[in-house]
């Protein structure tokens, strides 16, 4: 469909991020960590610029843990919350076990039911209306490895992870969370939780592109996936970025030191836009209760949200429709879907998303700008 030009005053204006969780702005202080790294050698390197290099690399790795509260052993650096998924996965299945995940997986983890990956050893555990998993038809077994996400990266629903980890290891099953969307947003408590493997990404929380963590509890086994080098005791093997490392580790830093102050002020950012929605016709938030304060998602009726989401981008608003992993692919939200929407409901969400740079002022020009851009879209169709 066509729509006219945006007004043309905000042409050039600074845009407004509200898309956090696809991405969040680069910290200013994880920007200095990575452009003050004395050593770009590689840290695998005997020498004593290599050997340096390690150093950093480790200190990184040791604040990493100690922040997550875990054994700098326990965490394997990855490319991203992908990378990480993946080797968690892939890495601790039994020869001949399954993989257990909720209907609403990031496609990180939902795509190992792809024929060339997992195929038909995966099984899809079911969700009711908010999405939040059902526990009780999760039957695992010894072998089998459980996946639930800590917090949904399109509706911000907290998944009942310490009772998804209780019943399968009751099982005798491993139990890996997705703690992508979770890190910096809510409390995480990995021994709380009781899970065996974790998954975390930087860019989620304004750290770099391209780096992210795996936590492997001491005493599971995990298998590599990929040959190379031996690096990261012959798990994940490949050279380590150091720049990328202190980059994360500054982020992390920052993150969890004012984590209270940002979630209340999410939280706040979050019931101006629930209640403010709560006058448009149409339009209702998904979820339930139990949500991230960093995640609001909207069902916009009678709006396809490929449509509504061209018409904030005239006007300088960056929101998304889901996962930013499927961008560019029109088509209904899988999660949504396996919440019991319709095909027509499940392509009308629009995912606003907090971070730590959102202000009051880019709320402020969404909540001048979504009525009429939701009636703009209504009546063009």
């Amino acid at each position: 469909m066509a729509f006219k030009d945006a007004n043309p005053c905000t042409r050039g204006a600074q845009r407004v991020n509200l898309d956090h969780a696809a991405t969040s702005p680069l910290r200013p202080a994880a920007l200095e960590a990575m452009v003050s790294t004395p050593s770009l050698a590689n840290p695998s390197a005997t020498h004593g610029a290599g050997r340096a290099a390690r150093a950093l690399l480790e200190d990184a790795r040791e604040e990493i843990a100690g922040l997550l509260g875990v054994r700098p052993l326990e965490i394997i650096l990855t490319s991203g919350g992908t990378e990480a998924d993946g080797l968690a996965l892939l890495g601790s299945v039994g020869e001949r076990g399954r993989v257990w995940v909720s209907a609403v997986e990031h496609e990180a983890v939902a795509g190992l039911a792809d024929p060339r990956l997992l195929g038909e050893r995966v099984s899809v555990v079911p969700v009711d209306q908010d999405g939040v998993v059902d526990v009780s038809a999760l039957t695992p077994a010894p072998g089998d490895v459980v996946s639930v996400m800590a917090v949904n990266n399109e509706t911000g629903v907290v998944e009942p992870v310490p009772e998804v980890a209780a019943r399968a290891h009751d099982a005798g099953a491993v139990v890996h969370t997705d703690a992508v969307q979770a890190l910096g947003h809510v409390d995480v408590d990995l021994a709380g939780w009781g899970v065996d493997l974790a998954s975390f990404s930087a860019h989620k929380i304004g750290g770099p592109v391209g780096i992210g963590a795996l936590w492997v509890r001491r005493g599971v086994e995990l298998r590599p996936v990929l040959p190379g080098g031996g690096q990261q005791n012959g798990v994940r093997s490949g050279t380590q970025t150091v720049m990328l490392a202190r980059g994360f580790a500054a982020a992390l830093r920052e993150s969890l030191g004012t984590l209270d102050a940002q979630r209340a002020r999410w939280a706040r950012l979050r019931r101006r836009l629930v209640e403010a929605t709560a006058s448009i016709p149409g339009v209702s938030v998904d979820g339930g209760t139990t949500v991230s304060p960093a995640i609001c998602h909207l069902t916009v009726e009678s709006v396809r949200s490929a449509d509504l989401l061209l018409v904030l981008d005239a006007a300088g608003i960056d929101c998304s429709a889901g996962s930013a992993c499927h961008a560019g692919v029109a088509r209904p939200s899988q999660v949504m879907l396996a919440m019991g929407r319709t095909e027509s409901q499940a392509a009308a969400g629009v995912r606003v998303s907090f971070g730590w740079s959102t202000t009051e002022a880019d709320l402020d020009h969404l909540l001048a700008v979504l009525p009429d851009a939701v009636e703009r879209v209504r009546g063009a169709r």
